[in-house]
Protein backbone atom coordinates (compact mmCIF):
# COMPACT_ATOMS: atom_id res chain seq x y z
CA UNK A 1 0.00 0.00 0.00
CA UNK A 2 1.38 3.43 -1.01
CA UNK A 3 1.88 5.91 1.79
CA UNK A 4 0.71 9.50 1.66
CA UNK A 5 -1.54 11.18 -0.87
CA UNK A 6 -1.12 11.02 -4.64
CA UNK A 7 -2.88 13.48 -6.94
CA UNK A 8 -3.28 12.16 -10.48
CA UNK A 9 -3.71 14.67 -13.27
CA UNK A 10 -2.46 12.51 -16.13
CA UNK A 11 -5.63 10.92 -17.43
CA UNK A 12 -8.83 11.06 -15.35
CA UNK A 13 -8.40 13.19 -12.23
CA UNK A 14 -7.99 11.09 -9.12
CA UNK A 15 -6.76 11.38 -5.55
CA UNK A 16 -5.27 8.29 -3.94
CA UNK A 17 -5.07 8.11 -0.16
CA UNK A 18 -2.61 5.42 0.96
CA UNK A 19 -3.15 3.79 -2.43
CA UNK A 20 -6.96 3.84 -2.45
CA UNK A 21 -9.11 6.27 -4.49
CA UNK A 22 -10.70 9.06 -2.48
CA UNK A 23 -14.36 9.69 -3.23
CA UNK A 24 -14.67 13.23 -4.57
CA UNK A 25 -17.51 14.69 -6.59
CA UNK A 26 -16.44 14.87 -10.23
CA UNK A 27 -15.91 18.51 -11.16
CA UNK A 28 -16.65 19.62 -7.60
CA UNK A 29 -14.87 22.35 -5.65
CA UNK A 30 -12.41 19.97 -3.95
CA UNK A 31 -11.37 18.54 -7.31
CA UNK A 32 -11.03 22.02 -8.77
CA UNK A 33 -8.87 23.19 -5.88
CA UNK A 34 -6.53 20.21 -5.86
CA UNK A 35 -6.36 20.23 -9.65
CA UNK A 36 -5.38 23.91 -9.76
CA UNK A 37 -2.71 23.48 -7.08
CA UNK A 38 -1.35 20.37 -8.80
CA UNK A 39 -0.69 22.46 -11.91
CA UNK A 40 1.71 24.61 -9.86
CA UNK A 41 2.92 22.17 -7.20
CA UNK A 42 6.15 23.96 -6.29
CA UNK A 43 5.10 27.60 -6.35
CA UNK A 44 1.43 27.36 -5.44
CA UNK A 45 -1.24 29.93 -6.33
CA UNK A 46 -2.28 33.27 -4.87
CA UNK A 47 -5.49 33.18 -2.85
CA UNK A 48 -7.34 35.68 -5.04
CA UNK A 49 -6.47 33.74 -8.19
CA UNK A 50 -7.81 30.57 -6.60
CA UNK A 51 -11.12 32.01 -5.50
CA UNK A 52 -11.59 33.72 -8.85
CA UNK A 53 -11.19 30.37 -10.62
CA UNK A 54 -13.26 28.27 -8.24
CA UNK A 55 -15.92 30.75 -7.04
CA UNK A 56 -16.05 33.24 -9.94
CA UNK A 57 -19.53 34.54 -9.08
CA UNK A 58 -18.94 34.96 -5.34
CA UNK A 59 -17.64 38.19 -3.79
CA UNK A 60 -14.14 38.08 -2.34
CA UNK A 61 -14.94 37.83 1.38
CA UNK A 62 -17.38 34.91 1.18
CA UNK A 63 -15.21 33.20 -1.44
CA UNK A 64 -12.20 33.29 0.88
CA UNK A 65 -14.34 31.81 3.63
CA UNK A 66 -15.38 29.03 1.23
CA UNK A 67 -11.71 28.40 0.45
CA UNK A 68 -10.80 28.17 4.13
CA UNK A 69 -13.71 25.80 4.77
CA UNK A 70 -12.70 23.60 1.85
CA UNK A 71 -9.03 23.40 2.87
CA UNK A 72 -10.10 22.47 6.40
CA UNK A 73 -12.42 19.76 5.03
CA UNK A 74 -9.59 18.30 2.93
CA UNK A 75 -7.36 18.31 6.00
CA UNK A 76 -9.97 16.28 7.89
CA UNK A 77 -10.11 13.78 5.01
CA UNK A 78 -6.40 13.43 4.29
CA UNK A 79 -4.30 14.40 7.30
CA UNK A 80 -4.24 10.89 8.76
CA UNK A 81 -2.38 9.74 5.63
CA UNK A 82 0.13 12.57 6.07
CA UNK A 83 1.12 12.07 9.67
CA UNK A 84 -1.39 14.65 10.82
CA UNK A 85 -0.19 17.34 8.44
CA UNK A 86 -2.56 19.26 6.15
CA UNK A 87 -2.53 18.49 2.41
CA UNK A 88 -2.60 22.22 1.61
CA UNK A 89 -0.41 24.82 3.26
CA UNK A 90 -0.53 28.59 2.96
CA UNK A 91 1.75 31.44 3.78
CA UNK A 92 -0.05 34.76 4.06
CA UNK A 93 -2.21 34.71 0.90
CA UNK A 94 -0.38 32.00 -1.05
CA UNK A 95 -1.67 28.39 -1.14
CA UNK A 96 0.29 25.28 -2.19
CA UNK A 97 0.25 21.51 -1.89
CA UNK A 98 2.18 20.18 1.08
CA UNK A 99 4.83 18.31 -0.91
CA UNK A 100 7.14 18.18 2.10
CA UNK A 101 4.35 16.63 4.14
CA UNK A 102 3.80 13.68 1.81
CA UNK A 103 1.53 14.96 -0.97
CA UNK A 104 2.67 13.59 -4.33
CA UNK A 105 1.72 14.63 -7.86
CA UNK A 106 1.92 12.19 -10.75
CA UNK A 107 3.20 14.89 -13.12
CA UNK A 108 6.23 15.47 -10.88
CA UNK A 109 6.91 11.72 -10.63
CA UNK A 110 6.50 11.35 -14.41
CA UNK A 111 9.09 14.05 -15.11
CA UNK A 112 11.43 12.75 -12.41
CA UNK A 113 11.33 9.24 -13.91
CA UNK A 114 12.23 10.64 -17.34
CA UNK A 115 15.14 12.64 -15.94
CA UNK A 116 16.40 9.60 -14.03
CA UNK A 117 16.14 7.49 -17.19
CA UNK A 118 18.21 10.02 -19.14
CA UNK A 119 20.88 10.09 -16.43
CA UNK A 120 21.08 6.31 -16.15
CA UNK A 121 21.22 5.93 -19.93
CA UNK A 122 24.07 8.45 -20.19
CA UNK A 123 25.92 6.51 -17.48
CA UNK A 124 25.57 3.27 -19.45
CA UNK A 125 23.08 1.68 -17.04
CA UNK A 126 20.75 0.57 -19.81
CA UNK A 127 18.65 -1.88 -17.82
CA UNK A 128 18.00 0.63 -15.04
CA UNK A 129 17.26 3.34 -17.60
CA UNK A 130 14.65 1.11 -19.25
CA UNK A 131 12.93 0.55 -15.89
CA UNK A 132 12.84 4.28 -15.25
CA UNK A 133 11.46 5.07 -18.70
CA UNK A 134 8.84 2.35 -18.26
CA UNK A 135 7.80 3.84 -14.93
CA UNK A 136 7.38 7.22 -16.64
CA UNK A 137 5.16 5.92 -19.43
CA UNK A 138 3.14 3.84 -16.96
CA UNK A 139 2.44 7.02 -14.99
CA UNK A 140 1.10 8.63 -18.16
CA UNK A 141 -2.47 7.29 -18.04
CA UNK A 142 -3.64 9.92 -20.51
CA UNK A 143 -3.33 13.59 -21.36
CA UNK A 144 -3.40 16.18 -18.59
CA UNK A 145 -6.95 16.69 -17.36
CA UNK A 146 -8.51 19.76 -18.99
CA UNK A 147 -8.33 23.18 -17.39
CA UNK A 148 -9.86 26.46 -18.58
CA UNK A 149 -6.70 28.48 -19.23
CA UNK A 150 -4.05 28.69 -21.94
CA UNK A 151 -1.17 27.83 -19.60
CA UNK A 152 -2.84 24.51 -18.77
CA UNK A 153 -3.33 23.78 -22.48
CA UNK A 154 0.36 24.46 -23.16
CA UNK A 155 1.33 22.25 -20.22
CA UNK A 156 -0.93 19.50 -21.55
CA UNK A 157 0.85 19.57 -24.92
CA UNK A 158 4.31 19.74 -23.31
CA UNK A 159 3.66 16.66 -21.19
CA UNK A 160 2.14 14.79 -24.12
CA UNK A 161 5.25 15.51 -26.20
CA UNK A 162 7.45 14.34 -23.31
CA UNK A 163 5.54 11.04 -23.16
CA UNK A 164 5.85 10.48 -26.91
CA UNK A 165 9.57 11.27 -26.86
CA UNK A 166 10.10 8.91 -23.93
CA UNK A 167 8.21 6.11 -25.68
CA UNK A 168 10.37 6.62 -28.78
CA UNK A 169 13.55 6.54 -26.71
CA UNK A 170 12.36 3.47 -24.82
CA UNK A 171 11.62 1.66 -28.09
CA UNK A 172 15.08 2.57 -29.41
CA UNK A 173 16.69 1.31 -26.21
CA UNK A 174 14.81 -1.99 -26.35
CA UNK A 175 15.83 -2.41 -29.99
CA UNK A 176 19.45 -1.64 -29.11
CA UNK A 177 19.56 -4.57 -26.66
CA UNK A 178 17.81 -6.90 -29.14
CA UNK A 179 14.52 -6.93 -27.20
CA UNK A 180 12.61 -6.65 -30.47
CA UNK A 181 9.26 -7.74 -29.06
CA UNK A 182 9.44 -5.00 -26.40
CA UNK A 183 10.56 -2.46 -29.01
CA UNK A 184 7.56 -3.41 -31.14
CA UNK A 185 5.16 -3.20 -28.21
CA UNK A 186 6.46 0.22 -27.21
CA UNK A 187 6.37 1.64 -30.73
CA UNK A 188 2.79 0.43 -31.17
CA UNK A 189 1.87 2.10 -27.89
CA UNK A 190 3.35 5.33 -29.23
CA UNK A 191 1.30 5.03 -32.42
CA UNK A 192 -1.85 4.49 -30.38
CA UNK A 193 -1.31 8.00 -29.00
CA UNK A 194 -0.01 9.62 -32.19
CA UNK A 195 -0.56 7.51 -35.34
CA UNK A 196 1.31 10.06 -37.49
CA UNK A 197 4.72 9.52 -35.86
CA UNK A 198 6.87 8.16 -38.70
CA UNK A 199 9.76 7.30 -36.42
CA UNK A 200 7.41 4.93 -34.59
CA UNK A 201 6.20 3.40 -37.86
CA UNK A 202 9.83 2.79 -38.84
CA UNK A 203 10.55 1.19 -35.47
CA UNK A 204 7.54 -1.11 -35.94
CA UNK A 205 8.79 -2.05 -39.43
CA UNK A 206 12.32 -2.75 -38.21
CA UNK A 207 11.09 -4.74 -35.22
CA UNK A 208 8.83 -6.90 -37.38
CA UNK A 209 11.77 -7.70 -39.68
CA UNK A 210 13.99 -8.67 -36.75
CA UNK A 211 11.16 -10.88 -35.45
CA UNK A 212 10.93 -12.61 -38.80
CA UNK A 213 7.66 -10.97 -39.87
CA UNK A 214 8.76 -9.25 -43.08
CA UNK A 215 5.26 -9.22 -44.62
CA UNK A 216 3.90 -7.49 -41.54
CA UNK A 217 6.65 -4.89 -41.82
CA UNK A 218 5.59 -4.16 -45.42
CA UNK A 219 1.97 -3.87 -44.32
CA UNK A 220 3.04 -1.38 -41.67
CA UNK A 221 4.57 0.78 -44.38
CA UNK A 222 1.29 0.68 -46.31
CA UNK A 223 -0.61 1.65 -43.15
CA UNK A 224 1.80 4.54 -42.60
CA UNK A 225 1.13 5.83 -46.14
CA UNK A 226 -2.64 5.60 -45.67
CA UNK A 227 -2.55 7.48 -42.34
CA UNK A 228 -0.31 10.28 -43.61
CA UNK A 229 -2.31 10.71 -46.79
CA UNK A 230 -5.60 10.80 -44.93
CA UNK A 231 -4.39 13.16 -42.21
CA UNK A 232 -2.10 15.55 -44.09
CA UNK A 233 -2.20 14.54 -47.79
CA UNK A 234 1.57 13.94 -47.72
CA UNK A 235 3.85 11.03 -48.59
CA UNK A 236 6.18 9.35 -46.06
CA UNK A 237 9.57 10.85 -45.31
CA UNK A 238 12.60 9.74 -47.37
CA UNK A 239 13.86 7.73 -44.37
CA UNK A 240 10.63 5.71 -44.34
CA UNK A 241 10.80 5.13 -48.10
CA UNK A 242 14.44 3.97 -47.86
CA UNK A 243 13.55 1.53 -45.09
CA UNK A 244 10.64 0.17 -47.13
CA UNK A 245 12.91 -0.45 -50.14
CA UNK A 246 15.51 -2.13 -47.94
CA UNK A 247 12.92 -4.44 -46.39
CA UNK A 248 11.69 -5.37 -49.86
CA UNK A 249 15.11 -6.00 -51.42
CA UNK A 250 17.52 -6.86 -48.59
CA UNK A 251 15.79 -7.39 -45.21
CA UNK A 252 18.94 -8.89 -43.74
CA UNK A 253 20.45 -5.40 -43.65
CA UNK A 254 17.62 -3.92 -41.56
Amino acid sequence: MSAGVLIRRLGPFQVLKTGSPLSLRSGGKAEQLLSCLALHPHIGIHRETLVERIWPETSLGPAIQCLNTLTHSLKMQLADALGGQPPIVHSESHYALNLDGGVRVDVLEFESAIETGHRLHSEGSTGAAIKSYERAVDLYRGDLTPAPDISALLERERLRAACLTTLARLADTHFGVAAYDRALETALRLLAIDPCREDAHRMVMRSYVRLGARAQALRQYKLCRIILDGEFAVAPEPATERLFRLIRTDPGQV
